[in-house]
């Protein structure tokens, strides 16, 4: 009979006791047996794919619609009237210029902050 085999038949409860006022984790065949089996419930219950090893996905960037001479108009009209511009702004040789230079671009438009 080893050593903890006859601390679990015999001491058990002292034994417990110990452990719980120690902050041992017990060693009694029983005890080992049970941390063991919860260990592979657990390892079962979890998925076993390459998912696991991922972070989540970043947040999707919303797509812009694509252009439509309707679309820019509507665009145009919420940033006149959200910027309290006159009419005559459509007008005017700066934003026609400004307009016609976006147009060609290749890539997105930034501004400046």
């Amino acid at each position: 009979m080893t050593l903890r085999r006859h601390a679990e038949s015999t001491h058990r409860g002292d034994y417990l006791n110990w452990c719980k006022r120690e902050g041992f984790i017990s060693m009694l065949p029983k005890c080992s047996r049970e941390r063991r089996l919860k260990a592979v419930e657990k390892a079962q219950a979890e998925q076993t794919q390459v998912d696991s090893h991922f972070g989540p996905a970043p947040p999707k960037v919303e797509k812009q619609a694509p252009y439509s001479d309707e679309l820019f108009n509507e665009a145009a009209i919420q940033w006149l009237i959200e910027t309290d511009q006159p009419v005559q702004a459509f007008e005017h040789p700066a934003f026609k210029r400004m307009i016609n230079i976006a147009a060609q671009a290749t890539r997105d438009v930034k501004f400046l902050d």
